[in-house]
């Protein structure tokens, strides 16, 4: 048998990519590491090459999308462009598609595919300048969540109360360029629901924090292992299938006394937190999906 040849872009070092490692070789396959910043293409008599440090990105059979970082809107553009590419023109398999990564890593689109699934999500505005903002605030009831429309981890994201420190948060994005997205604060933070999506396994972990409002494990989470009902597994799994996600985290708030309600779809998810209360290898699985996906792309191929 072949072994299976994975690249992983966007890793880097540490405990995602030693446990990837590990699990590739306990399943038989090679996989190796890349930066999007190494993406290259190169046309000669009009055929592409696409190199990356780990070398030529054809000598691969199914390839993992991790964390993309800051970049221009050019290199944004091109590192999707090469990934457009190699699903669309070379067949090879890509977890996450391109497609759904364009749709996954803007919270303002991937609310909109959510609520238009015709699940609940909290009261939200998307705007561009600070005056619009401050508006949005006030008609939230000046207790919001501001998030970057891009990111994660909980990074740049603030709870804002003070009208003062609404119009310098709002002052400060609107000099950067940024888009104002703004939530409704759902109480009484500190709590949340975390699906994790693999494949076609879902799993849940209740993430809580004691001292702040942000629940991921980067900003002191804790985590809990949690049965999931019919409803919360087919609310995942029709969201990933709807926007072409095969690996991916969908999380939850549940208002007092009310329903559950999506606030974000990450498409590319840690999982630490998640294996320290799993007795299954999470990694083994992601390994496990990537066979599969490269086994569906050979047969079509064979087709």
């Amino acid at each position: 048998m072949t072994q299976l040849r994975i690249l992983c872009l966007g890793a880097g070092d540490g405990w995602h990519s030693d446990q990837l490692s590990d699990a590739s070789a306990e399943a038989g396959c090679s996989i190796a590491f890349a930066t999007y910043e190494s993406l290259q293409t190169v046309m000669i008599n009009d055929e592409p090459s696409h190199e990356c440090e780990a070398g030529n990105l054809g000598n691969f059979d199914v390839l993992l999308t991790r964390t993309m970082p800051v970049g221009s809107l050019e290199q944004i553009t091109f590192r999707l462009a090469v990934l457009h590419t190699l699903v669309h023109n070379q067949s090879l398999p890509v977890v996450n598609p391109p497609a759904a990564l364009e749709i996954a890593i803007d919270k303002f689109a991937t609310l909109q595919r959510v609520s238009a699934l015709g699940f609940p999500t909290p009261d939200t505005a998307v705007v561009q300048s600070r005056r619009e903002a401050l508006d949005a605030f006030q008609m939230l009831g000046g207790d919001c969540v501001v998030k970057p429309i891009f990111g994660g981890e909980g990074r740049g994201v603030m709870r804002i109360r003070d009208p003062e420190l609404a119009w310098t948060a709002f002052s400060t994005l609107e000099n950067l360029g940024a888009v104002c997205y703004v939530q409704k604060f759902v109480p009484p933070g500190g709590s949340d629901t975390r699906l994790l999506v693999i494949g076609d396994t879902v799993r849940g972990i209740q993430r809580t924090n004691a001292s702040e409002f942000r629940t991921n494990v980067s900003s002191g989470g804790r985590c809990q292992a949690i049965d999931l009902d019919h409803q919360q597994v087919e609310m995942a799994q029709t969201i990933c299938k709807d926007i072409g996600l095969r690996f991916a985290s969908v999380d939850l708030l549940h208002f007092e006394g009310g329903d559950a309600k999506v606030i974000e779809v990450n498409a590319i998810p840690g999982w630490r937190g998640a294996q320290s209360v799993s007795q299954d290898c999470i990694a083994t699985e992601i390994v496990q999906e990537l066979q599969t996906q490269a086994a569906s792309a050979a047969v079509k191929v064979c087709k």
